[in-house]
């Protein structure tokens, strides 16, 4: 007789409930079969569960093993199922006949190590939230995932070290307390860059702050050894603190991706990804055969920077043009389609031709006009357009350098962007929107009114500059952030003018 466990299959950033079934005899003696679209590692399953079984004072049996996940349709992958597995078929045998809890409220999750001790596995926050969301009472799982699976609330979490222990819980012979819930600090937050490690660069780090405090897309333009990556460095240091949505956000893609840090059960820092130009469009945007997250995903809610970005393979650049637009990725594959969301801080840096120094102030370029205006068109036009900010980083004087004095720190400018988002908050209260440059149109008219000077200095960049209309909707959610850093519940004309200047192109 077949007897229901349940566990958890990760598909994408959410989790499906799995029902394990075991069932013994029908067939050859000591086979052992896996059926419900496993794959190679649940298939592997059967070698671990065997050995685990046994090493764990439990007979394994003789005859034929059945395992079924069910739903079938539904791809399984990992060797977070050989716990479930485990627990399906020693119920089966009777061995649990005793146990007092009630199965179909526990989920089971965790891999197995051939002496029965229970290993950590991806996507364990996923699970939990799946847990509550089905009315789930408890979730097994190994001691490692277990101050992640207690960041969410509504679920009590156990967690188990091996599988005798867990038998002997079930059995009710040994007590298993559930983990204690305890409130992460996201504020006292350590930060290695600070904007005042930065010598001079005025205007950069006024329009880092402005793309800061709207979440707005920014592109450095300079010669070699300017200070771009730098800069770049420091924007997470004034950035907002993460909200514990936010955070929790993070966390499910970087379990899933299986890049949470060892001992940390929560992403307390906003992201920094800073990828090589040789990446791959999948490593960049995601996918696979089994899709996972790439790094606009990995960068949700912080920073993707992309340095020497006419480097980076064009159709890999052109891949990042939808999710720029969207704030996510839809990856498509045959069995179905999955989304990942990509709300981050795009930072491109780039010098101005191959050797870095045309129009230096002080090195003379070597390159031809033909190279140099080949290499700025290795940027399409489409994706430059999908930047609120350009801005040159000139060459530093030798006076600047040397001074002690390189301006306000992270902290202050992070309490003026800290001001602005707030803002923002009460302004996109109850909507799905977190800044300024998440704005879709209907909501630019609506929160982004212009009188009437403003409106004419807009009609004539328009004219002037060739705005394209994503350009000038860009321009006003621009315009808005930098009212909202200056306190101020209307744009005025300078605030559009402070935007425009920032339509520079390369």
């Amino acid at each position: 007789m077949a007897v229901k466990i349940y566990s958890a299959a990760v598909l994408g950033l959410e989790a499906e409930i799995v029902e394990v079934e075991a069932d013994l005899g029908g067939g050859q003696m000591g086979s052992f079969a896996t059926v419900g679209l496993p794959d190679l590692a649940v298939n592997e399953a059967r070698e671990r569960v065997r050995s685990a079984i046994k090493n764990s004072q439990v007979d394994f049996p003789h005859v034929k093993v059945t395992v079924n996940l069910a739903p079938a349709n539904l791809k399984k992958q990992g060797s977070g199922y050989d716990l479930p597995i485990a627990i399906s078929i020693i119920a089966v045998l009777g061995k649990l006949k005793g146990s007092e809890l009630d199965f179909s409220k526990m989920i089971f999750v965790g891999e197995l190590a051939l002496d029965g001790r229970l290993r950590p596995v991806n996507g364990i926050l996923s699970i939990a939230m799946s847990a509550v969301r089905n009315g789930f009472e408890r979730l097994i799982v190994p001691t490692a995932n277990a101050s992640e699976a207690a960041l969410v609330a509504g679920v009590e979490v156990l967690a188990i070290d091996n599988l005798r222990q867990l038998l002997d819980y079930l059995l009710g012979k040994e007590v298993v307390m559930p983990i204690n819930r305890t409130k992460p600090d996201l504020v006292n937050v350590e930060q290695l860059m600070d904007m005042a490690h930065v010598a001079g660069q005025e205007q950069a780090k006024r329009a880092l702050e402005i793309a800061a405090s709207g979440g707005h897309n920014i592109l450095l333009f300079g010669s070699p050894g300017s200070g771009k990556t730098m800069l770049a460095r420091t924007l997470p240091s004034i950035l907002p603190n993460l909200t514990l949505e936010e955070a929790l956000e993070i966390t499910k893609i970087y379990s899933i991706a299986g890049y949470l840090p060892s001992g940390e059960a929560l992403i307390k820092t906003r992201p920094f990804r800073s990828p090589h130009h040789s990446a791959s469009g999948v490593a960049l945007v995601g996918g696979g055969t089994w899709p996972r997250p790439g790094e606009i995903s990995l960068a949700h809610r912080g920073v993707l920077f992309l340095d020497e970005f006419p480097e980076f393979s064009r159709a890999v650049l052109e891949s990042l043009r939808q999710p720029l637009e969207d704030g996510s990725v839809m990856i498509a594959r045959a069995a179905g389609n999955l989304v990942f969301p990509a709300k981050f801080v795009l930072v491109a840096a780039m010098n101005p031709c191959p050797c870095g120094f045309a129009g230096d102030s002080e090195k003379a370029c070597n390159c031809s006009v033909r190279q140099v205006i080949a290499y700025q068109q290795r940027i399409s036009g489409p994706i430059l357009d999908r930047f609120d900010l350009s801005v040159t980083v000139p060459r530093l004087e030798f006076k600047k350098l040397t001074s002690e004095n390189n301006g306000e720190d992270s902290v202050t400018i992070k309490k003026r962007v800290e001001l602005a988002r707030e803002r923002q908050r009460s302004r996109f209260d109850g909507l799905d929107c977190l800044t300024n440059a998440e704005m879709n149109s209907m909501l630019v008219r609506n929160f982004c009114q212009l009188d009437e000077s403003s409106k004419k200095l807009l009609e004539q960049a328009v004219a002037r500059l060739s705005l394209s209309p994503r350009a000038y909707f860009r321009v006003i959610k621009l315009a808005r952030t930098i009212a909202d850093l200056a306190g101020s519940d209307e744009i005025s004309q300078a605030h559009v003018a402070e935007a425009l200047q920032y339509r520079q192109r390369v």
